[in-house]
């Protein structure tokens, strides 16, 4: 296993050092390069396969070729391993409301004029979010886009797992109800109005006012 494990490593290099798609070669061409068995390299290509690093192809074209995971594959992970670990909505929640004040903290900093915009563009269209599943496509929007003006990719990457998560979580009752909708357009616009406004602190207090009313809504819903 460990000659596999070892073949592995070395086509996901392969792969890396090159661009999505490039040709890394033909299987004998690769056999001979890395100095192994057919069974063995084949072995290892399953595993980068599975990793999406590595796409193998048959036919008179065939061969090997770089490939890249996309943020679909890199976020549903982590998500169903959350899952499968017995981890619960709560627990996810009780993490990401904590990268959630940062992100907001970082993004009432940012000065780049386009996130900034889209962000203006965002406040402008709040109060059209009055369906349930236009709340949640506007709740994710926004949570997207103030991670994205943190520039912190690893805040991007937790607060997405989060979501997916939540996604999944079918027999929760997040704004079902006329008030709860308008509660969180409210809290939207004010942590919109934080951002652009430059204020950090007031940001990072809106974002806890949102926490905060989820964790309530996670109690009322019965959510463990």
């Amino acid at each position: 296993m460990t000659l596999v494990k070892d073949t592995a490593d070395a086509l996901a290099e392969l792969s890396l050092e090159s661009a999505p798609g490039d040709h890394l070669g033909a299987e004998d061409e690769l056999i001979e390069r890395l100095g192994v068995s057919r069974p063995t390299l084949r072995q290892a290509a399953k595993i980068v396969e599975s990793d999406r690093l590595l796409q193998v192809r048959r036919g008179i074209r065939g061969g090997f070729y770089a490939a890249r995971p996309d943020a679909a594959d890199v976020i549903r992970a982590p998500a169903r391993y959350l899952r499968l670990n017995g981890a619960t909505i709560a627990d996810v929640h009780a993490v990401t409301r904590l990268i959630a004040e940062e992100v907001a903290v970082l993004a009432a900093r940012s000065t780049d004029p386009l996130p900034r915009d889209e962000l203006t563009a965002f406040r402008d269209r709040i109060d059209q979010a009055d369906t349930v599943a236009a709340m949640i496509r506007s709740e994710t929007d926004l949570a997207r886009l103030l991670a994205r003006m943190s520039g912190n990719p690893a805040a991007e990457l937790f607060i997405e797992i989060g979501y997916t998560f939540g996604r999944e979580e079918h027999h929760l009752r997040f704004y079902q109800s006329a008030e709860d909708r308008a509660r969180a357009r409210s809290l939207q616009r004010d942590l919109v109005d934080a951002v652009l406004a430059g204020d950090a602190e007031i940001a990072r207090l809106m974002i806890r006012r949102r926490a905060d009313l989820i964790t309530g809504w996670l109690v009322r819903d019965g959510a463990r």
